[in-house]
């Protein structure tokens, strides 16, 4: 189910100008390479939307990716939208990355005002087909590597920084057919919550994205792996963009959003409600 970019409004094709919504603020994005680096007709990922954006928004943008070439594309994008950004390559499956990245970021941007968490990986089909050491890893990538950088980066957080951890509306209903990728995208509401509430005490906001069906390259590869992905239905009739998503993180990286916190926002066309 996709979309013809010519009938979809300005900020869900990408092609809407910028503003000030983050100037001056300083963003870390993990997950901002695509999958689709080196095909000119693949659409951005969710991470590089997001880190585009907020360039493209005002924002100083540390690009975070465990591919250096992934990186490297993103930061090009950031920089063509007139921003500074910079690199910072990190595996988060594994826990010094986890901290280094963090204050890797710190040094490159002068501090840290908004962290989007938005790295996650699947792994295993059904109960029978996930090993014990497919969960931990999907666990380690979508869950602990979220909890060790918000860990890491709280107490440098000034007042007003805001942290996003992108989920998914597979942590509201079943479906994806991977129980460790569903489990892990559920269990980061509760870490979100906990983020929150101990954020709150420093003036720090924390909030889950949900994306849901997005036309990104890791939504088409799932697709090709899966194709009754793409008769879901899905009330408002199309896939979203990943712009779409971009455009929700940077409310939440935004003032926009000062008085929000622990909240889950869901973007997803109306899939999770159902009845269609």
């Amino acid at each position: 189910m996709g979309h013809d970019e010519h009938e979809l409004p300005a900020t869900a094709a990408g092609t809407a100008p910028g503003g000030s919504r983050l100037t001056g603020r300083r963003i870390v994005v993990v997950g901002a390479g695509s999958q689709g680096f080196g095909d000119p007709d693949a659409p951005p990922g969710n991470g590089q939307a997001i880190a585009v954006l907020a360039g493209r928004e005002g924002a100083m943008v540390a690009v975070v990716d465990r591919v250096p070439e992934a990186a490297a594309e993103t930061v090009r994008l950031v920089e063509e939208s007139g921003a500074s950004a910079a690199a910072v390559i990190a595996d988060v499956g594994d826990v010094e990355a986890c901290e280094r990245l963090v204050d890797e970021a710190a040094g490159l941007l002068g501090g840290i005002d908004g962290i989007v968490l938005n790295v996650g990986i699947g792994g295993g089909l059904r109960l029978e087909g996930t090993t014990a050491e497919i969960w931990d890893r999907v666990l380690a990538v979508n869950l602990r590597s979220h909890f060790l950088i918000a860990r890491r980066a709280l107490p440098l957080l000034p007042p007003a920084a805001s942290i996003v951890f992108v989920s998914s509306v597979a942590g509201l209903r079943p479906g994806s057919q991977l129980p460790s990728y569903d489990t892990s995208k559920t269990a980061l509401f509760g870490l979100c919550r906990h983020t929150a509430l101990e954020g709150a005490r420093r003036g720090v906001r924390a909030n889950v994205l949900a994306p849901g069906l997005i036309d990104t390259p890791l939504g088409r590869s799932a697709s090709r792996m899966r194709p009754g992905r793409e008769r879901a239905s899905i009330p408002l009739g199309r896939q979203g963009t990943a712009w779409e998503v971009a455009y929700t993180a940077t409310f939440l990286l935004s003032e926009e959003s000062s008085y929000i916190t622990g909240q889950l926002f869901v973007v997803d066309g109306g899939l999770a409600m159902g009845g269609f």
